[in-house]
């Protein structure tokens, strides 16, 4: 009977995984993600202080499909 029950929560968490992992490996190729900003690369805009922490930014990837780019936007480049 606990074999039972183990095997279909298995089940249960594979096919979970199975959807789960899809979508939000699209969502972030398509939608948005989180990264961080380190160093003096983006000051002052990002990251004002210079020390040793970090900001972190989601980065909007639907706007520029979109090409809703607009001056005074900060723009990644991977």
């Amino acid at each position: 009977m606990a074999q039972q029950a183990g095997r279909r929560y298995m089940r249960a968490f594979f096919s979970g995984f199975f959807v789960a992992v899809p979508v939000t490996v699209t969502a972030l190729d398509r939608l948005a993600y989180v990264a961080r900003v380190e160093g003096a690369s983006m000051q002052p805009s990002l990251n004002p202080e210079g020390g040793s922490d970090c900001d972190v930014v989601l980065l909007n990837r639907w706007s520029v499909r979109n090409y809703e780019v607009q001056r005074g936007d900060v723009v990644s480049l991977m």
